[in-house]
């Protein structure tokens, strides 16, 4: 087997740069996203609380229009 190259420090000062470049990039991101995904959550929430009393409603409301004496 051929041992391994030394690598240039400027390449590995490279590579660790832009590694510790894009985790920087990546936690800025998070925390820019993080507070819109949680409004976007809460909005769902209440659409889905509203969808739910609008189902629950109609349910009933089928159910009332089967129970007739005129069947």
């Amino acid at each position: 087997m051929v041992p391994p190259v030394a690598v240039s420090p400027l390449i590995k000062t490279a590579r660790y740069s832009a590694l510790i470049a894009g985790v920087i990039y990546g936690k800025r991101r998070y925390d820019y996203l993080k507070p819109i995904a949680a409004e976007e959550r809460r909005i769902e929430e209440e659409e889905k609380k509203i969808r739910e009393e609008q189902e629950r409603i109609a349910k009933q409301l089928a159910e009332a229009s089967e129970d007739t004496i005129l069947k």
